[in-house]
């Protein structure tokens, strides 16, 4: 890249990382200060004011999408709607990349269950099923900004490991709010904050890993991943620390040798043409 490019580059990570911001801690906080007034998010929705209360919320949630809407659309990098979410919903990926997802997904909550002891699940496996559409809203379209502007353009310029740490600390400061909206099991105690911090990083590695081997379809394989991995989240209960440590470590050192071998192979066979 010339030094024009890598300028706008450069302005867009950090317009869309503080418009991100601006709008997930403008609204949040507007959320927490309602708290004190009887506000509170509902995971399950049986009213019209179930919902309702639930819109503001979703808004936060959907920063980084809104702001990687704007900010592309500003910049000239997509000419609409229609452009901005093909990359979102494209389903012809490799299938080594879909691969990846399952193994990624049976990785982490294998080694869960081995560290807990476990030999099922606390929840029957249609709830993964069914819970995969509010995952897909509540948790998929964040990858709209994390994967579609902010991981690509730091590994470009930082390479993996920096970039997938970075992502990592930013997501961590973005979900913060979390543990302070009532309703939410961040607030209510149902999610601890360090370990949730953990598993924060370990998965902006596991993106990252993603990215390298996705390509064109870096974006809706890391949405089919998020959602899925918020869905079977819910199946396994509350987490303890030698499942943290064990999961997290063991997708980290996953998602580095996936890089690694994804490069040598490209240099011995891509190489020669």
């Amino acid at each position: 890249m010339n030094r024009a490019e890598v300028s706008s580059e450069k302005k867009i990570v950090l317009q869309f990382t503080a418009l991100t911001f601006c709008i997930a801690y403008g609204v949040s906080g507007v959320l927490i200060i309602l708290g004190q007034f009887g506000y509170r998010f509902y995971g399950m929705v049986y009213s019209l004011q179930h919902f309702a209360m639930n819109i503001p919320f979703a808004v936060y949630i959907l920063s980084p999408a809104i702001a990687s809407y704007i900010v592309l659309k500003k910049n000239e990098k997509i000419s609409g709607f229609r452009e901005w979410v093909k990359p979102i919903i494209f389903i012809k990926n490799k299938l080594t990349v879909y691969l990846l997802i399952v193994g990624g997904i049976v990785l982490y909550f294998g080694i869960r269950m081995i560290a807990a002891g476990r030999e099922e699940m606390q929840l029957p496996f249609y709830m993964f099923l069914l819970s995969l559409p509010g995952n897909f809203i509540i948790g998929g379209l964040e990858e709209a900004g994390w994967t579609y502007v902010l991981q690509p353009r730091l590994d470009k310029k930082y390479g993996f490991i920096l970039a997938s740490a970075a992502v990592g600390v930013i997501w961590i400061f973005w979900h913060i709010p979390l543990f302070f909206i009532p309703g939410t099991n961040h607030c209510e105690g149902m999610i601890d904050f360090w370990m949730f911090n953990v598993q924060v990083m370990s998965l902006s590695f596991f993106r990252g890993a993603v990215c390298r081997i996705a390509g064109k379809g870096r974006v809706s394989a890391y949405v089919l991943f998020h959602t899925m991995f918020n869905a079977a989240s819910s199946l396994f209960g509350p987490v303890t620390w030698s499942e943290t440590v064990g999961a997290n470590t063991a997708m980290i050192v996953f998602s580095i040798i996936i890089v690694i071998v994804d490069k040598r192979f490209r240099e011995t066979f891509y190489g020669k043409f």
